[in-house]
């Protein structure tokens, strides 16, 4: 199969943004398989596995479409109308109320839940670019990963909960000042903030931290966090928002008859053999103090049964399939009635 991926932004990306990874592991992935791929992105992308086409806003998509391609899959909202069969990841959440393309998938069970939809593929990682975990190795600390600018991802939340255990906690992905998301300085002795890693530094990093602290406070659609932190044996110790219970092993039922949701759905708190998810600082900062009780190798093969971008290649590929043969990934147009978006949800004593 020929299928064209296309993304509005450049690859390879050199950030922990989550859509542009995902789009580059899936890519590596379906060639390995024996899959063709070509990109479609923003101009001075390359790729050592694929060929990249520069995207051209001048021209419609259509006309740079290769035309043996059997398939495109969207990594970003569809620049405009193409007549080759086509699906589009949605990855974020919806600002506003909206309906979105019956071939729309998303990333998580909870994500499509909030926005009206049943199908979800998860996002896989590429274990070739993490070596193998160091589970021998002196755990001396905390780990918080991600966009520490972006307020919902509390990396202010990750920091109290460090100091009150009396432990030291590395930010990978953030800076001490920051003036993105108006002035903003963290003065703790007890953290240190590294700001954007090259993956050497990161998996040193992670293969020396006793589990990742990450109490969003709001509706995380997948969080690579997770899969990358549980692939180097490191629980989580996070809230049970979004996504973060299902994956770590928290069974999502999903009503194909039902109307969009009402609500957040969310439960207080979820404890399983990977970390341990809650509304209340008090009970993470219990878990915290138990880090070292949880079992490093379950959650590392546990990472690896779940979380490759093998497995999410092929769910990719049952999709694409049934696109081929003219079914529409949803029965009905995807509606959110109510809007995830930037909402901050409670996280309390």
């Amino acid at each position: 199969m020929k299928i064209l991926l296309v993304s509005d932004s450049k690859i390879p990306i050199t950030t922990y943004d989550d859509a542009e990874r995902v789009l580059w592991w899936l890519g590596k992935a379906l060639v390995k398989m024996g899959h063709k791929v070509v990109f479609l992105a923003k101009k001075d992308s390359k790729c050592p596995f694929a060929e990249v086409l520069p995207y051209d806003e001048k021209k419609t998509l259509d006309e740079q479409i290769p035309a043996d391609t059997d398939l495109v899959h969207f990594h970003c909202e569809p620049l405009s109308p193409i007549s080759k069969p086509w699906l589009a990841t949605f990855h974020g959440n919806a600002s506003e109320p909206r309906a979105f393309d019956r071939n729309t998938v998303f990333v998580s069970a909870k994500q499509a839940w909030l926005h009206g939809g049943t199908e979800y593929v998860h996002h896989g990682i590429d274990f070739e670019e993490y070596g193998s975990p160091e589970m021998g190795n002196h755990r001396m600390f905390f780990h918080f990963l991600g966009n520490a600018a972006w307020r919902g991802k509390n990396v202010r939340g990750a920091i109290d909960i460090a100091s009150k255990v009396g432990a030291r906690l590395h930010v990978v992905g953030g800076t001490r000042v920051n003036f993105r998301k108006g002035l903003r300085i963290t003065l703790s002795p007890n953290v240190r903030f590294h700001g954007v890693l090259n993956p050497e530094g990161r998996n040193a990093l992670l293969n020396s931290s006793k589990g990742l602290i990450f109490p969003a406070i709001w509706h995380e659609p997948f969080g690579l966090a997770v899969a990358e932190s549980l692939y180097f044996g490191c629980p989580v110790f996070g809230t049970p928002y979004g996504a973060l219970p299902e994956l770590l092993g928290k069974k999502i039922h999903l009503d194909n008859g039902r109307k969009p949701h009402s609500g957040n759905g969310v439960v207080e708190a979820f404890y399983c053999d990977f970390g341990c998810l809650s509304v209340k600082k008090s009970e993470l900062l219990e878990a915290v103090r138990h880090a070292e009780t949880f079992d490093r190798a379950k959650c590392h093969e546990y990472a690896r049964e779940h979380f490759s971008a093998a497995r999410m290649a092929q769910d990719y590929l049952v999709l694409y399939e049934r696109v081929l043969n003219g079914d529409p990934i949803h029965p009905e147009p995807p509606t959110s009635m109510e809007v995830p978006g930037d909402m901050f949800l409670p996280f309390g004593e």
